[in-house]
């Protein structure tokens, strides 16, 4: 009974709350920063950190496309 009660703790420990913490991240990156970076690519007038954010977007992907594979 012993082990077993040992390992139930543990799992509960390192499984439940390890995924429950990382949902608990996940949640705040997504109501931080996500929400409001999707907001502003739906505004009709972008902000000029948003436009400067996609110049650098789309030069480093056409430096990539650039690069032989």
């Amino acid at each position: 009974m012993g082990a077993f009660y040992n390992i139930m703790v543990g799992y509960f420990f390192g499984f439940a709350l390890g995924v429950g913490c990382a949902l608990a991240v996940f949640y705040s990156i997504y109501s931080g920063g996500y929400r409001k970076a999707v907001q502003d690519s739906l505004e009709p007038q972008k902000p000029k950190r948003y436009l400067n954010e996609m110049a650098a977007a789309l030069r480093r992907a056409e430096k990539r496309a650039k690069e032989p594979a």
